[in-house]
């Protein structure tokens, strides 16, 4: 059993009454209506079938990946901003599901063409991405540019990180080119109100109930920032489960099976309603 789930959102209502509402919910298992966790998140996706592809002038060593979804749009863009280790094959089949969705995905490469392979390797790299902050906004801002001008791209434009990912995605939403729509999975968060007014789209949000790294008060923190700035948002905090537990529910598929499915519907209506149409 999931046990409680804690939901933050801004609904019509909360537009009216001026701010944003806390809601404190029970959970028991229940998801957003039938379907099943897409295999990609089960471990169980198969070869990747897009391309790689250059889209950052300045850093010709990134090599983003890009999927295409079959028909000529307008579709929606979509920039994937991948975890700690770099761009890798899960990420590279989470562009094709969303693609299968009927979105164009590019999947950024912030490590110059370069992955971890343990956790040293890892901190490496997000210890030297991050002390160019500039460069991985001209890196999004380039990604987004790529996606902009192709024929099939609507020009609605959303990002989705996990982890490290995931606090880049904060940090272009406040930084970056316009765009539509900014989704976070358990990713570094703020809670400065003055910061959150730089946001002028809705955000999306996922994080686990036992991530030591971004626990619970910390994401309330920053949905109070959210709230006090006016920014709409769907943010959720699910019990049992911990960091990762969305992109990797193989490692322990009986708790985190039912909110992974539940975060998976949620943001495939979170990308309908920002970029989609």
């Amino acid at each position: 059993m999931e046990g409680r789930r804690w939901v933050l959102w801004a609904g019509i209502a909360a537009l009216l009454a001026g701010g944003i509402v806390w809601a404190f919910a029970a959970f028991e298992g229940q998801t957003a209506g039938s379907g099943e966790v897409p295999a990609v998140l089960l471990g169980k996706g198969g070869p990747p079938q897009g391309e790689s592809v250059a889209y950052f002038s300045s850093d010709p060593a990134a090599k983003g990946y890009l999927a295409v979804p079959e028909g000529s749009g307008p579709f929606g863009g979509v920039i994937l901003i991948h975890e700690w280790n770099g761009l890798v094959d899960r990420i590279r089949q989470v562009a094709d599901l969303l693609a299968s969705e009927g979105y164009v995905v590019l999947a950024a490469d912030l490590y110059s063409g370069r992955t971890g392979r343990n956790r040293q390797e890892n901190r490496a790299l997000v210890s030297e991405v991050r002390a160019d902050e500039a460069k991985i906004i001209a890196n999004l801002n380039a990604a987004a540019g790529f996606l902009r001008q192709r024929p099939d791209v609507s020009g609605k434009i959303a990002t989705i990180g996990w982890c490290f990912g995931g606090g880049v995605a904060l940090s272009y939403a406040l930084g970056g080119e316009n765009h539509q729509a900014t989704a976070i999975f358990y990713g570094r968060l703020l809670d400065d109100p003055e910061q959150m007014k730089r946001i002028h789209h809705e955000v999306y949000g996922t994080f686990g109930a036992l991530d030591g790294g971004i626990p619970p008060q910390q994401v309330e923190r920053f949905v109070a920032a959210l709230r006090q700035a006016g920014v709409p948002n769907d943010v959720h905090i699910y019990d049992e489960v911990g960091h990762g537990f969305w992109l990797y529910v193989e490692r322990d598929p009986d708790k985190a099976t039912q909110p992974a499915l539940d975060a998976w519907k949620r943001l495939k209506a979170y990308l309908a309603r920002t970029i989609g149409g």
